[in-house]
């Protein structure tokens, strides 16, 4: 009746989305046939740059992404339907989980997915753990899309990782995923997985993938720093429980931290126990000059005031006479008692020793 008596078909409100675009939403296939047979523009784009196609496929509407596609085609049979983001309405079907309306879309165009962002339809399936859209997908593509790269240089195994999306991860491993593949930061699956906490997906890719432990990003990270950067317990343990190298345990990344300096600042004690049940070095220091106990202060202030007060602390008694944990704290801490150390042996700090504090005279008689 509104259109009868002239209603604007196309009018917009201040998002640029048309009553097409909200009929699309809602599925109301009467209200789309009304609205086409008053010529509405199947094509028209909101804000985003967003067509009643992409609506009706993240919603599920079929029926709708038939209709639209059909009218598409004869409107303009060249537009790719790609958002301003560069996302097609297949990206928006498969994040969703529309496998029919996915299916509809890739009889209309089978390429798409080279179409607009390279974050393509599978990465979106993955990492919304939408495992039957991204079967279709991979079908439908071949091996091509399994190992395909977004901007960042990440392969859908990545965000399958992200997601901890165990059942992704199996799906991809069956069709020749590489386990190791390194984005443009040289991060592998396994480090995004080791860095969000993600352990289920850590475990697969450890124990079904056989993920490279020793791969570091560009600063230098493990997987393993990594996972005590951001203070995931559970990952950073399940990671050592693989980890036999000892120069991977000790490793350094481009500021000179070990893992055990990290999992000291972040207040790690499973992990810190762990690591030197491992045999990490308690002594090494890094860039700021910094042993993995004096990383556990709140900041470099803090813990140069710390190594100031260590330095000039009298005399200890023998080792005998030191209580177990007291003796057992002083020697993480990277200071021990005279008769802790060999004969003529000397304290590692140094005048010479960038940002730390002299400790020589701390070991006397």
């Amino acid at each position: 009746m509104l259109l009868e008596k002239g209603a604007t078909v196309d009018a917009g409100d201040k998002r640029g989305r048309t009553t097409l675009h909200r009929a699309s939403v809602t599925g109301c296939e009467d209200c789309v046939g009304a609205l086409l047979d008053h010529d509405a523009f199947v094509l028209c784009r909101d804000y985003k740059g967003r067509t009643p196609i992409h609506f009706a496929a993240a919603c599920g509407h079929a029926t709708l992404v038939h209709v639209y596609l059909q009218a598409a085609l004869s409107t303009d049979p060249l537009d790719a339907v790609v958002d301003y983001n560069g996302y097609t309405p297949m990206h928006w079907a498969a994040y969703n989980g529309h496998e029919d309306c996915l299916e509809l879309l890739l009889e209309h165009n089978p390429f798409a997915y080279l179409e607009g962002n390279p974050f393509t339809p599978l990465h979106c399936a993955v990492i919304n753990s939408q495992d039957g859209t991204a079967e279709i997908l991979i079908e439908a593509m071949g091996a091509k899309i399994v190992n395909s790269r977004d901007a960042k240089g990440r392969t859908p195994l990545h965000a399958a990782a992200f997601a901890d999306n165990v059942n992704g991860l199996q799906l991809l491993l069956r069709h020749q995923a590489e386990a190791n593949a390194a984005d443009q930061s040289g991060r592998t699956p396994l480090m995004m997985a080791a860095e969000n906490g993600r352990t289920a997906a850590a475990e697969f890719l450890l124990f079904h993938m056989k993920a490279d432990l020793t791969v570091m990003d560009i600063n230098k990270n493990t997987a393993l720093h990594l996972a005590c950067s951001k203070g995931h317990e559970k990952c950073a343990l399940l990671l050592l429980g693989e980890t036999q190298d000892l120069g991977l345990i000790n490793a350094t990344n481009s500021m000179l931290q070990m893992p055990l300096h990290i999992a000291a600042r972040n207040g790690l004690a499973s992990v810190v126990q762990a690591l030197l049940t491992r045999g990490a070095t308690v002594l090494a220091v890094d860039e700021e000059g910094h042993t993995p106990a004096l990383a556990c202060a709140p900041n470099k202030d803090v813990a140069d005031c710390l190594a100031l007060i260590l330095s000039t602390m009298k005399p200890f008694p023998p080792k005998d006479a030191i209580l177990p944990f007291s003796f057992n704290l002083l020697k993480n801490c990277g200071i021990a008692a005279k008769t802790a150390i060999p004969n003529g042996g000397s304290c590692p700090y140094t005048k010479d020793r960038h940002s730390s504090i002299a400790m020589d005279g701390c070991y006397t008689e």
